[in-house]
């Protein structure tokens, strides 16, 4: 198995999923139940050569090993409660944990062909690569849940590339997924200074140097494995199960958020009354002293939740829909408090088609968290269009890393006072288009608040396939970019339509 390609391991243990097919088990589920059998063959080769190894989950491997029929059935449904009920790392793994398998057949097929390969042998970053492969192959064949929004991986790369996380920091993801962002910052630690990781740093990478939640349990167990995978976390798991919205941040701040909140605009969830018993609706909006505005938008209460969760000087970066740029009310009072609270300096235009769920449009704010001041921290905000005249897809035009070189490069990471547009009026005007550059311009403070409702959808170039027939994309995407648009205005008359139901039950 160490002489192929991390692409063909991907492959050659995603076409496990066959095993499971008939049985009806969703890639979701299979994703999981792959996830614990590999976990216990891996702690059963780290003890074989003495390594540092769960001994419960070693023993459990071993057991399941040597059964078949009915006998490894039972051992098995026996194996995931009682690792379940474990501490730690260990715990959160197998929390909750079900079998799906129901023939013992298939289950003792999948063993046989997890025990043939030596898992423990592989490098972490290779475990990791393999282990988020087949999270995202779980995306591409399910197109829905969480799955839809996973967020791509040359996505994270861009955006850790220019947060530039550093050793003794603590590193946040409130809404952490299955954890792309915490593992590549992680890597980033490990694999970019000029000097190898003193004990203490390496101590502090491992235990203490990353917080991550989630609201589903299924999610943060996926998370908690994958960081595993990549050394992160022994016997106190950084993984946490809650809803991050829930609770006020109080004095646990970090140094970094890097976060891709989740998308939706649910309003509203259906309680039990103490006092009637009966199902009631009511609005979701949180009760939080800590936050600017009150709103049932999820994003903008991600988004007051982050700014609350850094130190001074604090850094994020936050993947969010279009909305959260120009939707008014309290939208409009966040968006003027990131101005002035915080240094809002970037905002990174993303293209159209590169998330599983068809109607995204999504941006990536960075912002940094300064002290009270009389004065408005931002005095800049630069813009990055990567979605005019950009037209990405899942399949025949992938995103990639080397998209953004350009993004990272005119970021300047190390000092950011020394940005220079490249963008020029003039070109535009007489060539009708941003030609090869000219897309990162900047916008004054004073621009930007004096826009209506302070909208941040900042957009400045010409789309060249509104006005050039020549320039017109093939049919099929077209069909697929008017299919997007319908989908994304549909999600927002749906929105409507629960906001007038809302206020006619009130």
């Amino acid at each position: 198995m160490n002489n192929v390609s991390t692409s063909e391991i991907v492959n050659r243990v995603w076409n496990y999923a066959h095993v499971l097919r008939d049985e009806g088990v969703g890639y979701g589920d299979y994703v999981e139940q792959l996830t614990y059998l590999i976990f216990l063959k891996m702690s059963a080769e780290r003890v074989a050569g003495g390594q540092e190894g769960e001994g419960l989950a070693t023993e459990r491997w071993k057991l399941l090993v040597s059964l078949d029929g009915s006998d490894l059935e039972i051992e098995y449904r026996k194996t995931l409660e009682m690792l379940g009920s474990q501490k730690g790392t260990l715990g959160m793994i197998f929390r909750k944990a079900q079998s799906k398998i129901q023939d013992p057949a298939k289950l003792e097929r999948l063993i046989d062909m997890i025990n043939k390969e030596s898992w423990s042998s592989l490098t972490i970053d290779v475990k990791g690569a393999i282990y988020e492969g087949l999270l995202q192959k779980g995306a591409e064949s399910e197109k829905k849940g969480a799955g839809q929004y996973f967020t791509p991986r040359p996505i994270i790369e861009a955006i850790v590339d220019v947060m530039q996380p550093q050793p003794m920091q603590v590193i946040a993801d409130p809404a952490c997924g299955t954890g792309g962002f915490l593992t590549v910052a992680h890597d980033f630690i490990a694999n970019n200074n000029e000097r190898p990781l003193s004990k203490k740093e390496a101590r502090f990478l491992k235990n203490e140097a990353f917080k991550g939640n989630d609201i589903s349990d299924s999610v943060a167990r996926l998370c908690a494995m994958n960081l595993y995978l990549h050394g992160i976390g022994t016997d106190e798991c950084p993984i946490s199960t809650s809803d991050a919205l829930s609770k006020e941040v109080g004095e646990h701040k970090v140094d970094m958020v890097l976060a891709n909140p989740p998308f939706g605009k649910k309003s509203s969830v259906t309680i039990i009354s103490e006092k009637s018993g009966k199902l009631e609706k009511e609005k979701l909006t949180y009760e939080r002293t800590d936050f600017w505005a009150d709103t049932s938008n999820k994003q903008l209460n991600f988004v007051q939740h982050i700014g609350n969760m850094l130190k001074v000087d604090g850094k994020a970066a936050v993947v969010l829909p279009d909305n959260v740029l120009f939707e008014g009310g309290a939208g409009e009072t966040i968006r003027k408090q990131l101005l002035t609270r915080f240094n809002l300096h970037t905002i990174l235009r993303l293209p159209t088609g590169i998330f599983y769920a068809q109607g995204v449009k999504a941006n990536v704010l960075f912002f940094d968290a300064k002290p009270a001041s009389k004065e408005a921290w931002t005095e800049s905000v630069w813009v990055y269009d990567f979605r005019t005249n950009v037209h990405m897809t899942l399949k025949t035009k992938k995103l990639t890393r080397s998209d953004f070189d350009e993004f990272v490069e005119l970021f300047s990471a190390s000092d950011i006072k020394k940005r220079v547009s490249n963008w020029q009026e003039t070109a535009q005007e007489e060539d009708g288009g941003p030609g090869p550059n000219g897309r990162w311009r900047k916008f004054s403070y004073d621009e930007v608040i004096a826009r209506d409702k302070t909208n941040l959808d900042i957009s400045w170039l010409k789309d060249d396939s509104l006005e050039d027939t020549d320039n017109l994309l093939p049919p099929a995407q077209l069909a697929s970019e008017i299919v997007e648009l319908l989908t994304a205005a549909l999600e927002e008359f749906k929105s409507v339509e629960e906001a007038l139901a809302e206020d006619e039950e009130d």
